[in-house]
């Protein structure tokens, strides 16, 4: 009998707290082995490479170097974010750098990266994108401008890996419960965030979930409604 195969490779950025430890966590409990990327080291989790994702170069070079000895890569899970906000007259020429690096840049050049080994896979890759991609709200210029420019990033790697075996998952979510001490009943658990993770990178090969768009399972009253929503557009 020949030798067992190898479990599957995943990478994850941004893997050692909330969501990103969450999909970490649940990869490794459906079988994968899982290397990550952060900023910081996890307490758990051996990953002796970090980067700051606010250079796009060092996330390359950080990439390459996680996965040097890897034969193949079976799915890649782009979680890494900034959160800055600020007004379009405030922001900070700081704040909106960061976001555009962190949020945009470094995921492209992850890709690029990651794809000679997706490709060898017929890999699957998970963009973590945000309900502010499609739903801007006032303070969120730099995080909503990245994240809808992501969205247009996943749609052209549908349409260009699609041909070399390798899938393209935007994961879209609202309110997540991404700190420990934060109890809400109107967001979802990183815990149900890293179940459908799992579930977009276990669908049958010929097919994909081109985006997911995800919400919590209960509604808090919003602060306008009816016909007056119509006044604040």
């Amino acid at each position: 009998m020949g030798e067992p195969a190898a479990p599957p490779l995943a990478l994850v950025t941004g893997s050692n707290r909330g969501t990103g430890r969450a999909v970490r966590s649940r990869l490794i409990a459906d079988g994968y082995t899982v290397r990550c990327l952060n900023r910081s080291p996890c307490a758990d989790h051996d990953d002796p490479v970090t980067v700051d994702f606010g250079d796009p170069a060092a996330v390359a070079r950080a990439a390459e170097q996680v996965l040097a000895d890897a034969p193949r890569l079976d799915l890649l899970v782009v979680n890494a974010v900034t959160r800055g906000f600020g007004a379009v007259a405030d922001v900070t020429a700081q704040d909106w750098d960061e976001a555009v690096a962190v949020n945009l840049t470094a995921p492209v050049r992850l890709v690029q990266a990651a794809l000679p080994l997706l490709r060898r896979a017929q890999g699957h890759i998970v963009l973590m994108g945000s309900h502010a991609g499609s739903r801007p709200f006032e303070g969120g210029v730099a995080y909503c401008a990245t994240k809808a420019a992501l969205k247009q990033v996943a749609e052209v790697l549908l349409m260009e890996e699609r041909r070399h075996g390798v899938r393209t998952t935007l994961l879209s979510p609202g309110a997540i419960r991404n700190f420990d001490d934060d109890h809400s009943a109107y967001k979802m658990s990183v815990e149900s965030v890293a179940e459908v993770v799992s579930w977009a990178a276990s669908t049958p090969r010929d097919t994909v979930l081109g985006e997911i768009e995800l919400r919590p399972g209960r509604l808090d009253t919003p602060p306008v409604v009816g016909l007056d929503r119509l006044q604040h557009v």
